[in-house]
């Protein structure tokens, strides 16, 4: 059996916490593949919104097996904040959850770290979240990280003193003023919780599971754009947000990857520094972050918003391989009577339909092509049959343009606020 994966087309915040979330009842198996707490995956049912920062979208199935994958980092503190929230819930975590030994750990001197790094960028800073999640990716592929299999060695409060101590002397170079006492009493209380759950070689687990036909769906957080090879480089995040990020965050062969599903707004929407050529500044893109509640679920900054990007989509599809699309927040666009499409840039004095490498220092304008919007209110559909003829031309106009079947619309934050297009299989 192939692996499935699910990933954002953007800058993300495109709603990969909720589809995951709908997918998962195809699925024997949810593994995270890269990233840390500075995901948000946003879900909601029977009224009630969660957010999920480390763990994968399917732990409120029940049987289904959730893989915390060797490209993730974990920080102890706040993975013990989502369990006790799930625990108190009713959430079986003990019984579901499983963490590859290969995962690396946000030590508190990590955020430390962090925070003096963008203190001394000043104006350039990047728009970190802080979470100490870049210096613990540099620990680890300058091979000095501490990993979850640690936390079983005898040697392990050797280990972790020796990393906090070439922390405590970079530190010390600059002139960041820091008091890690009380964080490293909580972060110690993560580290016991961690001991209590089940530890696992990830890549056996999940090749053994496929090859007993378990279906595997692997979820990516943050977007394609904030890829740390192909995103708007160095405004993106340490790992690789993309398909390939998949294999190796996984242990899974590229040959082993199946359907792999793309999600994008009906819009755009970045959070933190960057390049955003679509972003609107007047009262449109006001009346977008208003009307679709855009401010990050894990910082509670609002997002910049604009029109949707089509030279950016398609590159996200071409560097994915993805086979499906899926849309989302459709319903915040209701009520624009117009709604515009970029489908190239005014680059140079030239025409393009592609992200330059210097999209940083560039002049790039947008160029819009106008689409007719709707009025109607989405958010209590029950068919994709009952879309509006305006929102159905707006589907086919952007399949046509990316050449990608659209199979899931949502027009909605809650579970059942998903229309189908064509069944999305296992």
């Amino acid at each position: 059996m192939k692996v499935d994966v699910l990933l954002g087309l953007q800058w993300g915040d495109e709603g990969k916490g909720k589809v995951v979330d709908v997918l998962t009842p195809k699925y024997n198996v949810i593994a995270r593949f890269q990233g840390g707490p500075n995901a948000g995956h946003t879900l909601e049912f029977d009224g009630i919104k969660h957010v999920l920062h480390t763990i994968p979208s399917g732990i409120f199935h029940k049987d289904k097996a959730n893989v915390v994958g060797n490209g993730v980092v974990i920080d102890p503190v706040i993975f013990k904040k989502e369990i006790d929230a799930l625990v108190e819930m009713g959430v079986d975590v003990k019984k579901s959850l499983l963490i590859s030994r290969k995962a690396h750990l946000i030590l508190p001197t990590h955020r430390m770290l962090d925070a003096a790094s963008e203190q001394a960028k000043g104006k350039e800073k990047i728009g970190s979240t802080l979470k100490g999640i870049g210096p613990t990716y540099m620990d680890k592929t300058g091979r000095n990280g501490l990993r979850i299999g640690d936390i079983e060695s005898p040697e392990f409060m050797e280990k972790y003193e020796a990393l906090k101590g070439k922390h405590d002397d970079l530190l010390s170079r600059s002139e960041f003023e820091y008091d890690v006492t009380e964080m490293e009493k909580a972060w110690f209380e993560g580290i016991e919780l961690l001991k209590s759950l089940t530890l696992i070689d990830s890549e056996h687990f999940i090749n053994d599971a496929a090859k007993n036909n378990q279906t595997i769906l692997a979820e990516g957080a943050q977007g394609t754009l904030l890829d740390i090879d192909f995103g708007s480089y160095p405004f993106v995040t340490s790992s690789n947000t993309i398909t390939a990020g998949a294999c190796t965050g996984l242990g899974v062969a590229p040959n082993n990857i199946g359907e792999v599903f793309g999600i994008f707004k009906a819009y755009c929407t970045r959070v933190g520094s960057g390049p955003f050529p679509t972003e609107l500044f007047d009262e449109t893109g006001e009346e977008l972050r208003k009307v679709g509640h855009e401010f990050g679920a894990t910082t509670g900054r609002p997002r910049r918003c604009g029109w949707i990007d089509l030279p950016a989509l398609k590159y996200a599809i071409m560097i994915n391989g993805v086979t499906q699309l899926i849309m989302t927040k459709a319903d915040v666009l209701s009520n624009f009577e117009t709604i515009k499409v970029c489908t190239h840039y005014s680059y140079k004095g030239e025409e393009i339909d592609f992200l330059p490498y210097d999209v940083l220092d560039a002049e790039i304008k947008p160029l819009y092509k106008e689409l007719k919007g709707w009025t109607e209110d989405l958010t209590g559909l029950a068919s994709i049959d009952e879309i509006p003829a305006a929102l159905n031309d707006y589907i086919e106009y952007l399949e046509r343009e990316l050449e990608t079947p659209i199979t899931i619309v949502s027009v909605g934050p809650d579970r059942s606020q998903t229309l189908m297009r064509e069944a999305a299989t296992a």
